[in-house]
């Protein structure tokens, strides 16, 4: 059951959890543009090819894709401009170690309304290799097959 106010729209970065495994996950807020929250509302974004850096104590969010709003004429944003995130100055100084770490990356897992306000579910990602993709294929092959059978 739907409470009065929580929304259901969230994009997930489902190529994110077969390249990378996740070791921890941190909620972060972000700063968008009127005609961005607008069209993240129609669930028209991407975040394929998505990553965050920690800079100067502050974390950004690169390559995420919102296609424009059509309704928003000339005020419109750029699709894959650079985003800043919200988060509390001890989380930035956690992800800013563990990603000078070797191997360590912030990739964006989810991006979804929390009390209308938009989030992004961040993970600090360790790429896989190719034997552990094989690996995940083989394990979802096997579940899909088992939820076949019964």
């Amino acid at each position: 059951m739907e409470k009065q106010g929580e929304e259901r729209i969230s994009i997930s970065n489902r190529r994110a959890r077969f390249e990378y495994e996740i070791l921890d996950s941190y909620e972060a807020g972000i700063v968008l543009k009127g005609s961005e929250v607008k069209s993240l509302r129609a669930g028209k974004a991407n975040l394929q090819d998505a990553y965050a850096l920690v800079k100067s104590g502050e974390v950004w969010l690169l390559n995420m894709h919102i296609s424009p709003y059509e309704q928003a004429n000339q005020f419109n944003h750029d699709p894959v401009r650079t985003r800043k995130l919200l988060l509390n100055k001890s989380e930035i100084a956690k992800l800013h170690t563990k990603t000078n770490e070797k191997g360590l990356t912030l990739v964006p897992l989810k991006l979804y309304f929390k009390k209308g306000i938009a989030k992004v579910q961040l993970g600090i990602a360790k790429g896989k290799k190719l034997h552990d993709k094989r690996e995940s294929i083989k394990e979802r092959d096997v579940e899909r097959e088992m939820r076949r059978n019964s």
